[in-house]
């Protein structure tokens, strides 16, 4: 799936963010125009910008035009995009996926030796909060779930507050999901500000990946984090804040996997969701295969465990991007489809695969880095 392009760009000045449309008689505020190879432009004045995919482009009174882009293809109507300076165009929010994530920033003040998109230390903080400002507005009212996610949200600061604050105002009957390693949280203060703005949409997705506080300091390569986490969630679930726990699943998780999930109960019963994720073969994880890879085939049975014993305790469980060929059947049920859809794959293996669409697959990179054992299902 495409969400970057790039082109040449005429007269742009300053960020850019709107509303594409291929609609040239189009009256709607906010909008950047996509111009086929055929269509004649004679007054813009509408239109925030132009896009299009020709060779050469003649802007007239300072039109704002991006020109030789190799495809527009991959934008749908009222997909929303932001565009740069120097030409680049991200898409920032589409209009027919119910997946669509807010970047927070790309800082981070863990570095988990599994990360699927790295952290960068660069101060990205102001200007990406400018954009999601001009981006919020647009989303539709409708829009059921949105995500925040980096970096680290709460690297943000102030701003993450503003931000939690506009989309509560712009987009009241949206799900938000917050995803956060927590830590920020360990500061009662920092949790008693986010309580106050008081948004019930709004659910916390926070790591936890061992009961051993060094073991999950080793992992997210941060000192302290296993005890700033455990705080942050006791002090997000005082001002009554909704939380999901989030369980990467790999080398270094499996062993104390089923402790876990028994200290998960003991100690924090009150998280409304727990998820357990497959490794995504992306980021830093290709660097520290060997740390990592384990065949989901065989950890089965310390997932079987853990799940049976947080759903016999009545918790809600849910297990992501594995392949339900590498699930016993008795976990069938707790199998989603992929957190993101634009990550989502399959195997040529699996096309023959009577459950197919019934299966969460693999994120797509992960297609380069899959299980032995993936075999199709011939019967229903």
């Amino acid at each position: 799936m495409i969400l970057r392009t790039r082109g040449k760009a005429v007269n742009i000045t300053n960020n850019i963010v709107g509303r594409v449309t291929r609609d040239i008689n189009s009256t709607s505020e906010n909008t950047i125009l996509l111009a086929d190879n055929n269509v004649n432009i004679v007054n813009n004045t509408n239109f925030l910008a132009i896009l299009t995919e020709k060779e050469n482009y003649q802007a007239i009174n300072n039109e704002k035009v991006v020109y030789k882009i190799p495809t527009l293809d991959h934008l749908q109507e009222d997909d929303i995009v932001t565009i740069e300076e120097n030409g680049n165009i991200y898409t920032l929010y589409r209009i027919d996926s119910y997946h669509n994530t807010l970047m927070a920033t790309n800082r981070c003040n863990s570095n988990c030796i599994m990360c699927s998109q790295p952290p960068k230390d660069r101060d990205d903080i102001a200007y990406v909060y400018e954009i999601n400002q001009k981006l919020i507005p647009l989303i539709p009212k409708d829009c059921l779930e949105l995500g925040v996610s980096g970096g680290e949200p709460t690297m943000m600061g102030e701003y993450f507050f503003h931000l939690i604050r506009q989309l509560k105002e712009e987009l009241p009957e949206t799900e938000i999901h917050v995803l956060t390693n927590g830590r920020s949280f360990a500061w009662n203060s920092f949790a008693e500000r986010l309580g106050e703005i008081d948004n019930k949409r709004v659910m916390l997705g926070i790591p936890l990946y061992s009961d051993y506080y060094q073991l999950h300091d080793y992992i997210v390569q941060a000192k302290n984090a296993f005890y700033q986490t455990m705080l942050g969630f006791h002090n997000l679930a005082r001002y009554e804040q909704r939380l999901e726990l989030r369980v990467v699943l790999h080398k270094q998780t499996i062993p104390r996997l089923t402790k876990l999930a028994r200290y998960i109960y003991k100690n924090l019963p009150f998280v409304e969701h727990i998820a357990f994720m497959g490794l995504e073969y992306i980021g830093y994880t290709p660097h520290n295969i060997d740390k990592l890879w384990i065949d989901p085939y065989l950890y089965q049975n310390e997932l079987s465990e853990a799940v049976d014993f947080l759903s016999g305790q009545g918790m809600n469980v849910s297990i992501y991007n594995t392949p339900l060929c590498l699930l016993p059947e008795n976990l069938w049920c707790y199998s989603r489809k992929s957190i993101s859809d634009w990550k989502n794959a399959y195997a040529p293996e699996c096309q023959s695969c009577l459950k197919k669409d019934d299966c969460g697959g693999f994120f797509e990179w992960n297609l380069n880095k899959k299980s032995e054992y993936i075999t199709p299902f011939t019967e229903k």
